[in-house]
């Protein structure tokens, strides 16, 4: 009973910072979407990396660290290439234009149908299958960890999830709907504190049940960043695909890029992201190692669900009290990606779709207004896909989730790298063409997937990227005869950004070098 004590006092304290976020009276657009460019470089960095991190990581990621270990590792910390690229090229760029959204950006470069076609696609994208995905492991993580007190809500396990995923969903709306961005990035810093704070809880509970960081090596085979190249998920030539998609996530981003988007200088901006670079280390240990942990604990009793690690974790090593403290860490990093997927959906429909295409004489409040509407749209949608997830999971319990839907988001993310990759490094590359890829692309991964049914999903998605941007490169390039100079792409910023971003890329390529 204390943990589900301390849990509701969570969720308490959460809401009452989000609500006194409220946004009173009228409202302007630039301040309830983005903060009225107002925010600096702590809030920068803590709220991108509590976004970035949700429940789905706590269990998926856990999970597939069970069963491959230090590898899974390589989504986070390759993670600082995609983050460097944000500091130094993507986010000066967005900034010196005064971009509300990346849509206006790729306007301006490619036209009205290439930035509707991106706004539509990433709202389908994140307030539907991102959505879905976050609310379903917030759920099945509570079921997982508090079936005897939820047992109320019926028998069905999975009918419990659905009515879990209803209200965790509806919480976050709550708040998100009230006070826009700036509730978002308060109720961040506390989810912040609490996901770091309950990750290390269990990171050092499993390293001492283990026997320590030596034993990770003696008991298991798992302390390698780099699998053989025929591994069916995980092969060490999935790093390629990797940095590819970085370049989305980290430079087409709304959801991740809505922070620097609100920064209050570029020096904020460039620091903020840089300190997300090294908190991704931190996430790093404190998701995949535990899972590892496990994996040694466990060498002679195997699970037979690998999602089930960080349940088994917290159950098997944690006392009451300090169960609930990690647990609020999990609820943490559900809620930060939550609201922010709900801001950012918000933001995409009001500036790019209804002010921009329905509307255009809307005035602040009507946009403003249409954004919170849409907020309570995309948890229907996410709640919908919520439950796709809940019927595959129960149907097949074995089943890892977490690679299925990177393979299932991937079709739409190779559109997005070919799009940004061409707007920025590519010298007037054909509108028309750009679009077409986008789609194309999604035939060229299906059809690699047809020919070489047994290759890694990562691999199909770079083969996918570099065939669709090839293409639009060769046309550009024959036609214009020109590259984007150097110098036009990069912004090194001020001498601190440049020696933090010099010290990343040296630690990432240590690290790459260090657990090969």
């Amino acid at each position: 009973m204390l943990d589900i004590l301390i849990i509701i006092a969570y969720f308490v304290a959460v809401m009452f910072v989000g609500v006194r976020s409220r946004t009173k009276g009228d409202v302007s657009a630039d301040e309830y979407f983005i903060s009225s460019r107002s925010l600096g470089w702590p809030s920068i960095a803590l709220s991108t990396v509590a976004t970035n991190i949700h429940a789905g990581h706590f269990l998926g990621m856990a999970g597939s660290a069970y069963l491959y270990g230090l590898a899974q590792a390589n989504l986070e910390i390759n993670a600082v290439f995609g983050i460097l690229l944000a500091a130094f090229v993507f986010v000066p760029l967005y900034l010196r234009l005064k971009v509300v959204t990346i849509t206006q950006f790729f306007e301006q470069r490619f036209g009205a149908r290439v930035a509707l076609a991106y706004s539509v696609l990433t709202m389908v994208m994140y307030g539907f299958l991102y959505l879905g995905t976050t609310l379903f492991w917030g759920a099945y993580a509570v079921n997982a960890l508090f079936a005897p007190y939820i047992a109320w809500l019926g028998p069905d396990p999975a009918w419990r999830i659905v009515i879990l995923m209803v209200a965790l969903g509806s919480f976050s709306a709550t708040y998100t709907y009230l006070g826009g961005l700036g509730a978002v990035v308060r109720t961040d810093a506390i989810q912040f504190v609490l996901l770091i704070g309950g990750g290390f809880t269990l990171l050092f509970a499993a390293l001492h049940r283990l026997g320590g960081w030596s034993q990770l090596y003696e008991t298991t085979d798992l302390m390698h960043l780099h699998l053989p190249a025929d591994h069916p998920n995980l092969p060490w030539t999935a790093i390629g695909a990797m940095l590819l998609l970085n370049l989305n996530y980290w430079g087409s981003n709304q959801i991740i890029l809505q922070r620097s988007l609100a920064a209050r200088s570029l020096r904020d901006a460039q620091i903020g992201l840089l300190a997300s670079g090294v908190l991704k280390y931190v996430i790093a240990l404190v998701i995949v190692v535990p899972g590892i942990a496990l994996a040694g604990i466990l060498k002679d009793n195997p699970l037979t669900d690998p999602d089930q690690t960080y349940p088994t974790l917290v159950n098997m090593l944690l006392p009451v009290g300090l169960r609930g403290l990690v647990l609020c860490g999990l609820f943490a990093s559900l809620m930060s990606s939550v609201d922010s997927i709900f801001n950012s959906v918000s933001t995409l429909w009001s500036i790019d779709v209804f002010k921009r295409h329905l509307r255009p004489g809307a005035t602040d409040a009507e946009v403003v207004a249409t954004g919170r509407r849409a907020i309570l749209v995309t948890l229907v949608a996410g709640l919908v896909f919520g439950c796709v997830q809940t019927y595959i999971k129960f149907s097949n319990p074995e089943f890892a989730l977490t690679h299925w839907f990177n393979n299932i988001s991937y079709y739409i993310k190779v559109g997005f790298v070919i799009l940004i990759a061409s707007a920025v490094f590519l010298y007037k590359a054909r509108p028309n063409l750009v679009l077409v890829m986008m789609f194309v692309s999604i035939g060229i991964k299906l059809l690699l997937e047809t020919v070489f049914p047994g290759m890694a999903y990562f691999n199909v998605t770079a083969l996918t990227i570099l065939a669709g941007f090839g293409v639009v490169a060769a046309e550009s390039l024959v036609r214009e005869r020109r590259v984007v100079r150097a110098g036009e792409i990069f912004c090194w910023g001020d001498s601190l950004t440049r020696v933090l971003g010099a010290a990343l890329l040296a630690s990432l390529l240590f690290l790459q070098i260090h657990f090969h």
